[in-house]
């Protein structure tokens, strides 16, 4: 008897539909496995056979041909443990099939219970799309399928459990409604550090909250201990917070990639990537033979820490050049060519030179003129140039650490950044541009509208320093983020001359 029950696959971010086809024909036993599987996908047949057994049930010992269509495109993993199972008691004639408008995704144990799989949220959105009406997922993927609204998603534990179900014992499953999982309207924050945990560093706030405020990239250059660091990881707690569009796509890359803590709910919380120096580019970038998405897509709708910038190593830099600049990264391999998005605040940190004390009020910087120049040429002119604020971090004096004067909180900050972002998201509404370090050329000339005095002086600078075409645009920008901050609707004079301190240039 033949049987064919639905499931799913996925190629990056995109889903596929997968028919799962059992035929159980006489003969000596023997269980083969077509259409592309890779060895975890090869292996279910032992975990199928297991859990039948072990679940009290007969398994077939005839000869059992198992097809996964399409068959010209690669399967991995252990999704298809659930599904493969399903057919096979369908084919065997110990399950009746009245699965037409349903799904399986699952691993399975040797025991029948049902474990959790990556990328479920993307796939669960593609069976609806499909016109699946019904989806059975293990119990803790569930937080994350019921995020999609149309479709009824069914938690599983255990075969046994699946198997009563579809018996006629109608509470051994219940669907998981949508609303269970849609978060409350209080913050939910994985980041306890607060800004006025900072004492002092005024200016480096200052270009924080406006590099926050219009999303654009910092890099911070101080000696050890200025407290760049210390300032960088809690930029997320002044970010605004992520709306529905940008959360459901964030989920889906930590879903892929398997990093969803609880495997539950949406990714509420901006996310905050932080790779060590030894980092590859691969890593970087995304990789293995069916790329994964990378530390640059992980920082998706949040921000990509580098701690050491000139540590890292120069192929490792040179990959986020293009993918900063165009807020996706495209990956080739023999498997295809994949693209994941990596819309990111940058942020980098590095000290003045090796022994990162140059400029110190106090410490002698001990290295070479030529050990600073190799220094400072580890990061190319290119990838600088990506960069909107490049600002100093000074060693805080005594005064500053030991004062007692109250420093802002990161919500008195945040409440700032969301006024300018509100303003930006008004301005670029129905473009898919949602802050004003994304603004495409035409509507740089068009929104950043400069007083006749402020463009007097940003002409002056370009002809006498030689900046480049994208250097023009950056400024241009960071001096727009901070006219919606003074709430502005012309850029004026001292919004180009603070843009321009925060490019290292000589006014």
């Amino acid at each position: 008897m033949t049987s064919k029950v639905m499931s799913m696959g996925i190629f990056g971010m995109q889903s596929f539909m997968v028919e799962v086809e059992a035929d159980i024909s006489g003969g000596k036993f023997r269980f083969d496995m077509v259409g592309l599987p890779d060895t975890a996908v090869s292996e279910a047949k032992e975990r199928v056979q297991a859990a039948v057994k072990n679940c009290g049930y007969s398994f077939p010992f005839n000869h059992i041909t198992v097809n996964l269509a399409p068959a010209d495109v690669r399967k991995e993993g252990s999704v298809y443990d659930l599904p493969i199972f399903i057919a096979v008691m369908i084919a065997a004639r110990q399950l009746t099939d009245n699965f037409k408008d349903a799904a399986f995704l699952g691993e399975l144990s040797l025991s029948g219970d049902v474990r959790a799989v990556n990328g479920v949220l993307p796939m669960v959105i593609e069976a609806r799309e499909s016109g699946i009406k019904r989806v059975f997922v293990p119990f803790e993927n569930a937080g994350e399928a019921a995020v999609v609204e149309g479709i009824d998603v069914y938690p599983v534990k255990n075969v046994r459990q699946l198997l009563a179900f579809f018996g006629g014992d109608s509470g051994a499953l219940s669907v998981l409604k949508p609303e269970k999982t849609i978060f409350c309207d209080e913050e939910i924050s994985d980041f306890s550090p607060d800004f006025s945990d900072v004492c002092g560093q005024h200016a480096a706030k200052r270009a924080i909250e406006i590099a926050a405020a219009g999303g654009h990239n910092i890099l911070m250059s101080g000696p050890p201990g200025s407290g760049k660091s210390m300032l960088a990881k809690r930029i997320p707690t002044i970010l605004p917070d992520m709306s529905f569009e940008e959360s459901l796509e964030t989920t889906k890359l930590y879903s892929i990639a398997g990093l969803l803590k609880n495997k539950s709910g949406l990714v509420k919380t901006r996310p905050f990537r932080s790779p060590h120096h030894t980092v590859s580019a691969p890593a970087l970038s995304g990789g293995g033979s069916i790329p994964k998405p990378g530390e640059l897509s992980l920082a998706h709708n949040g921000v990509l820490f580098l701690d050491e910038l000139p540590e890292f190593q120069r192929t490792t830099m040179e990959v986020m050049r293009q993918p900063i600049e165009d807020g996706e990264v495209t990956i080739s391999r023999v498997a295809g060519t994949l693209t994941y998005p990596c819309n990111v605040m940058l942020v980098a940190a590095m000290n003045p030179c090796p022994c990162g004390y140059l400029g110190h009020p106090v410490k002698e910087c001990t290295c070479t003129a030529a050990a600073r120049a190799r220094y400072r040429n580890k990061i190319s002119g290119p990838l600088l140039d990506r960069i909107d604020i490049q600002i100093d971090v000074p060693a805080a004096s005594y005064r500053e650490i030991s004062g007692s004067q109250k420093e802002e909180s990161s919500k008195e900050i945040k409440i700032r950044v969301n006024r300018a972002r509100e303003i930006q998201r008004e301005r670029f509404k129905g473009t898919g541009v949602t802050c004003n370090a994304n603004m495409t050329a035409v509507q740089t000339r068009n929104y950043c509208v400069m007083e006749d005095d402020a463009a007097a002086l940003i002409k002056r600078s370009y002809d006498a320093l030689g900046l480049s075409g994208r250097t023009f645009d950056k400024i241009l920008k960071v001096a727009r983020t901070i006219a919606d901050m003074d709430g502005c609707d012309i850029i004026k004079r001292e919004h180009i001359f603070e843009a321009l301190t925060y490019k290292n240039v000589n006014i």
